[in-house]
């Protein structure tokens, strides 16, 4: 399934790439002053001429040359090349988003230190820090592309390239393959997504609308009686001066879940155990989930999409409290702007339509992108008519920002094996070849091969139409493209 390509690792021969490394290493013999990897001065120091050589992270020194950049765009980027560089290459999507103003070199030289097994599996290393902050997934697939292009300008094409995204990144990665690689002679062999929230920006967030206005229903301080109202789609007003820790006050107030169960009163308690059973919450990440119901629904609704709103909670039942009846009554109710829908979508949701293979590795236990939202994805490849480039695992984990470092090595073999060789791997070949990659990570191998999860509607209340995918069929993304200054820009 691998396209031809030349056997060396660059374009301009394997030389071409020893030819840059023994330069870098020869400037700074003649006093090249690099940055360390780790710090932000390190990026910020490089937006002209390219990438600069700098100190890896420190499990990766004597390993792997480093080097950090900025692109076009003015996203900050980090390249790794291992010195035993089997000639393919890794991009990586980051998660978030991250609701920073500009692009956060950290961002970026951060995930090179997270994700080094990949390094440590001989592939080189690319990543973007995305040219800002906030919503915008297409953005960061476009600035995902653009650091494969910076890689392949200093280091020539590699032998395979594969894409590989976490959390919103799986989002990104996904978009990366149907926008960039979606034809047989596209940049891109396969994907990897990992823990990814793959039902899309118009459905992936309706369990945190619920939360929304559950949590406001119950705990009625977000925003008090006392201050300013808004629609709670906005998740926060545009001039509030509400910080993290401020929310995360409001939400003790209410429920006491930084107490232990004995010290909480019983209002308390029993506003705790509504709003986790009416959402589906895990209670572990509940502010978390409440924060991105504030400050990214904010960023979504007034910085993306001029103050409409692409969410909506009118016709849904919620059940679980211990009165339903008054919930259901008391609860805010809204309708989204079809115009808002349509650009959220355009931007965020998925069409299945994919040519290469796609392995997904995701925790059963996942309290922060649910395990559902592999039978999203599932039901959008199928629904395009592409699932047969599909294979999902699943690990008996229960964490979100990582896995075992011994299962993301297994993974991209795996995938690594499906191009070369053309043999679409098992959940239990998968599975199987875990324990040889352990020897050397000994984190552990976790897989449950026969697993599938429920659908995405068993855990997330749908919305009118929700039960059918795509969300955004291939033929509606064409024909919303012409639209102009649709989706979310850059």
């Amino acid at each position: 399934m691998a396209r031809t390509r030349s056997s060396t690792p660059g374009i301009r021969g394997g030389s071409g790439f020893l030819r840059r490394r023994r330069a870098a290493v020869a400037a700074g013999i003649a006093g090249m002053v690099l940055g360390t990897l780790s710090g932000p001065a390190s990026a910020s120091a490089t937006t002209t001429g390219g990438p600069a050589a700098v100190e890896c992270p420190a499990g990766l020194v004597g390993k792997a040359t480093c080097y950090t950049g900025q692109d076009v765009d003015g996203a900050h980027y980090a390249l790794a090349v291992p010195e035993s560089w089997n000639g393919s290459l890794v991009v990586h999507a980051h998660g978030g988003p991250d609701l920073t103003a500009a692009s956060d070199p950290a961002r970026s030289t951060g995930d090179l230190e997270r994700w080094s097994v990949m390094v440590d599996e001989g592939y080189a290393w690319a990543g973007s820090s995305y040219r800002r902050g906030g919503y915008g997934t297409r953005m960061g697939a476009a600035d995902t592309e653009s650091v494969r292009r910076v890689f392949v300008e200093e280091f020539g094409e590699p032998k395979r390239t594969y894409v590989h995204g976490q959390s919103w990144g799986g989002d990104v990665a996904a978009k990366v393959v149907e926008t960039y690689g979606a034809g047989k002679h596209g940049p891109y062999d396969g994907a990897l997504l990992t823990n990814g929230v793959l039902g899309g920006g118009s459905r992936g967030y309706d369990y945190r609308v619920d939360l929304r206005v559950v949590y406001q229903y119950y705990c009625r301080n977000h925003p008090r009686p006392t201050e300013p109202r808004y629609p709670l789609w906005e998740g926060l007003r545009a001039t509030s001066t509400m910080t993290s820790a401020g929310l995360g006050a409001r939400l003790q107030e209410c429920t006491g879940f930084e107490s232990a169960p004995q010290d909480r009163t019983a209002l308390q308690q029993r506003n705790l155990d509504d709003i986790l059973a009416v959402t589906g919450v895990p209670e572990r990440t509940l502010e978390s989930h409440l924060r991105f119901a504030t400050f990214t629904f904010r960023d979504i609704v007034h910085n993306r999409l001029g103050g409409r709103n692409p969410f909506g909670n009118r016709g849904v039942r919620y059940s679980g409290s211990h009165d339903d009846r008054a919930l259901n009554a008391g609860v805010e109710r809204f309708s989204a702007d079809p115009t808002a829908v349509r650009d959220l979508s355009y931007d965020s949701d998925l069409t299945g339509k994919v040519a290469v293979p796609v392995l997904t590795l995701h925790a059963i236990d996942d309290p922060t992108a649910f395990v559902e939202h592999e039978s999203a994805y599932r039901d959008s490849l199928r629904g395009a008519g592409r699932d047969r480039h599909l294979v999902q695992t699943f690990t008996r984990e229960s964490e979100h920002s990582g896995l075992s470092d011994a299962e993301y090595a297994t993974s991209i073999a795996a995938l690594d094996t499906w191009v070369r060789t053309g043999r679409k791997p098992t959940p239990q070949s998968v599975a199987a070849s875990c324990p040889a990659f352990d020897t050397t990570y000994g984190t552990g191998c976790f897989y449950a091969p026969d697993f599938r999860p429920a659908s995405y509607a068993s855990k997330v209340n749908p919305r009118p139409g929700g039960l059918h995918w795509p969300a955004m069929t291939a033929t509606q993304e064409t024909a919303w493209s012409h639209i102009p200054n649709v989706g979310i820009t850059p």
